[in-house]
């Protein structure tokens, strides 16, 4: 690759090549500029610009005068936020195990993602012979329990996911925004979010909401299963389950009624 070439690179190629250094000092724990050039098939001179400009943001820094270059403290902190998500999936974990073992259903804790609830968590019960495995997935937050309830209790999340078009995943998906705009008003007031093969045929599901130690609205329980398992007669009975193992999981995060 030419250098003149290289000096023209667009923005997303070189957000791409930072975020790779970072991915490389991260495996290696320390590298020169020569090593990571020839990891990234760059000029040293366009790796040593992308190193510097890492440094002046602290997501890199020198080890000593040996012209190394390492991970920086400001790596720590973009890390911290992520901890915070994750410290929710490890304290609504005893609750989530209960809960699956008192439905017999699947268990999931999503967080509110951008348009999207992002699941970061899951737990089997003992029905879910054959599971999907949600960990890690997007899904909709019109179309979805847990998405319904980050909606109704977080208006940061109700305005993104109220601002584009509303996809219909089935016949039974809610589309029109004005009918959504009303579930959610009734959602904020029961304390809890039901949907019947909104996302797929077939699939039920109940959430409720997870708060932190002030109160915010910082994640949702959900339970899901077939819609011959888990039937409008059940909904009821697994609904005060899911309810329960959400106050549970807020009072392990420091929440006090």
């Amino acid at each position: 690759m030419s250098e003149t070439r290289d000096s023209r690179t667009s923005p997303v190629q070189s957000v791409d090549r930072a975020v790779t250094v970072l991915e490389v000092l991260a495996e290696l724990g320390e590298g020169g500029v020569t090593e990571i050039a020839q990891r990234l098939e760059v000029h040293k001179s366009t790796a040593f610009r992308l190193v510097t400009a890492l440094e002046s943001r602290g997501l890199v820094e020198q080890v000593g005068d040996r012209g190394k270059y390492r991970l920086g403290m400001a790596v720590v902190r973009l890390a911290g936020a992520v901890a915070d998500r994750l410290d929710v999936t490890r304290r609504a974990r005893p609750a989530c195990e209960e809960l699956a073992v008192t439905t017999g259903e699947t268990v999931n804790v999503a967080l509110a993602d951008g348009d999207s609830a992002l699941n970061v968590d899951q737990v089997r019960g003992s029905s879910s012979v054959v599971a999907h495995n949600w960990i890690g997935e997007r899904t909709p937050l019109h179309a979805t329990a847990s998405g319904k309830v980050l909606m109704a209790f977080c208006p940061p999340v109700r305005a993104a996911g109220t601002a584009g078009r509303l996809r219909r995943f089935t016949a039974a998906t809610t589309t029109r925004r004005r009918d959504l705009e009303e579930a959610l008003d009734k959602i904020a007031v029961d304390g809890s979010a039901a949907t019947s093969e909104e996302l797929e045929v077939g699939l039920n599901a109940v959430a409720a909401p997870v708060r932190g130690p002030d109160g915010e609205v910082v994640a949702a329980i959900s339970v899901s299963g077939p819609s011959y398992r888990l039937t409008a007669d059940r909904l009821g009975e697994v609904t005060a389950a899911v309810v329960a193992a959400a106050e549970q999981a807020s009072a392990a995060l420091g929440w006090r009624a």
